[in-house]
Parts: C-alpha cells; structure tokens; sequence
C-alpha cells in the first residue's frame, strides 16, 4: 500500500492536471468534438477494426455516453462498421476517409496550440516535462498493465507446424473450408522451408502462446508476398494483426520490396478491409471451387511500396 505522503502529493498533481486538461479541452477541443470524442478518434486511427468495447473499457466510458459518441460519429459519417470474421457478433469500427481527415486535422490543430502551450519553456525544460510524461505513464502502465504480454518473434523449430494447424482449425471451423485448403497452406510452407531467401516468418505469442502468424517470402528481386497471415480466434482484439502486419511491411522496406502483393477470399470481409488501410489495392480475381462446396473468389491485393511517401 503506498504512503498516503505519496497518495496525496499524486492528488494535488491531478487536480493541476485536471485544469491543464479543461483548458485543452476548451480551447483546443470543441471544433466540434470534445477531448474526450478526439481521443476516441485517435484509439479508431491507431487500431484500424477496433471494438467498441475495447475502446470503452481503456478510455474509461459509461456504455451510454460511449453509444451517444458513436451515434454522433456516424452521424457525421466518421465511421463504418464491419462484421468480425471470427465472431460474428461483433462490430468492427473503421475511420471513413472523412473521419480520417477529421483525425488529421484535429492531431495538426491539437499539436498547433499545444506548441503554443509551452512556446516559454527552454530546450532543456521541455526535455524534463516529456521526460517527467514519459516517467508517469511507464510507471502507471506497469502497475495497471493487462496480463496479456504480446512478442512478436521470428519463427522456430516447431512453429511451422503449428501455423497449418492453425489455418486448418480457423478456416474449416468458420468458413467451411475442406481439407484441401489445409493441403495448400502445408505445401506452401514446406516450400519456404526449403528457400527462405528474402523471406521470413513471423510468430505472435501471448503470454508464451502461440496466437497467429505472419510471413514474407520472395516473388522477385523486386516483390514480395505476404503470406500465412492468420490469428487465433481466442486472441482477437488485443492489437496483434496491427503488430503482425506492421512487422511485415518493415520488414520488405527493410529488404528494398518495392511492391509486395497477397491473396485472400472476398468472404473475409474484415481482413479485405484491413488490407485497404494499410494501401493494398484490388487488382485481380479468380474463381476457387477446391476449397468449399460453393463458389469462393480469390482476390489479389497489391501495395507499392515505392510509390509511398
């Protein structure tokens, strides 16, 4: 149990933080969302198919007011939503382009007036405020930290078999794939497993569990596949999609890719739609009839890299 020396001295400072918070809020927020709205916005940028829950639950919202922000948002069409492939009763929540410029504007305004904020202090006085910021939230962050400890790691011994099991187990239990499909996956990493130049294979783990996977492996000099790109449905919602497909787009910029493509079915809505965030675009498709009883259409989606800025 903490001092109450130490108990109040963190009350005294919230209150002065409370104040720097309204004044933000008053004259920073409030063209036309709030601080509270803008930092919904900002969760919806930075995990691309949150879940509202989640969102209510980190930021500390009554069910009622988090549904009143969302009736506004859509309202104003900042948002879309789209069914959770892995369960369906859930709601996926995606920033529209309008609510992305909204994102925009309000970061550039926020950052704008904040400068502002503290245009008196010195190089060295700002160092120590963000130091003393950064401080707070590593300490508060391990005190209240969720059990989940998500690591992003290269493959191991042992891993590649469980990636197949993986596919085989989401696939056939969700969307009614055969055996056959299960077949494509081990082909495909057997294969890698021979030549894995230019490639890799990427293991997300929650706290030591195998959740998902994600791989690169080498078309050309010039391109790349994303490839295996799968996760447990049991882990879904904690930001490990987001984590396993930045670590595979560093990963061909680090390597020169200047374009790496994928294929995946038009039934994953929410996968689709994820790939269309991160700038894929939908180039090509193709009738399967191997995979379920009824008629399936793969799709190709390409990113250039090159063309980023």
């Amino acid at each position: 149990m903490a001092e109450m020396k130490h108990v109040e001295n963190i009350r005294k400072f919230n209150r002065y933080y409370a104040n720097v918070l309204g004044k933000i809020d008053q004259e920073i927020y409030n063209r036309p969302y709030s601080l509270l709205e803008a930092r919904v916005i900002s969760e919806l940028h930075d995990k691309k198919g949150a879940i509202a829950k989640e969102i209510r639950g980190k930021l500390g919202i009554d069910r009622g007011y988090m549904s009143r922000i969302f009736q506004k948002f859509e309202a104003d069409e900042l948002i879309e939503k789209q069914q959770s492939p892995d369960d369906k009763r859930q709601q996926l929540l995606y920033l529209t382009d309008a609510g992305e410029a909204v994102y925009r504007n309000l970061a550039d305004h926020a950052n704008l007036e904040l400068a502002k904020m503290v245009d008196s202090l010195e190089d060295p006085e700002l160092t120590k405020l963000t130091t003393a910021m950064a401080t707070i939230e590593t300490l508060l962050q391990g005190a209240n930290s969720s059990p989940e400890q998500v690591a992003i790691r290269p493959f191991r011994a042992g891993d590649v078999g469980y990636v197949a099991y993986l596919h085989g187990i989401l696939y056939s239990r969700t969307y009614h794939f055969s055996e056959s499909f299960e077949y494509y996956v081990l082909k495909g990493l057997a294969e890698f497993m021979v030549n894995r130049e230019g490639g890799e294979l990427w293991i997300a783990e929650v706290n030591g569990e195998i959740a998902g996977s994600i791989a690169i492996t080498k078309a050309t000099e010039d391109t790349a596949q994303l490839r295996w790109f799968v996760l447990d449905e049991n882990y879904q919602g904690l930001g490990i999609g987001k984590q396993l497909m930045d670590t595979a787009l560093a990963f061909c910029r680090a390597q020169r890719y200047r374009q790496v493509f994928l294929w995946t079915v038009n039934s994953l809505g929410a996968a689709r739609y994820l790939y269309e965030r991160y700038g894929f675009m939908l180039t090509e498709e193709k009738p399967n009839h191997e995979w379920t009883d009824g008629e399936l259409v793969e799709e190709r989606w390409d990113l250039e890299l090159a063309a980023e800025k």
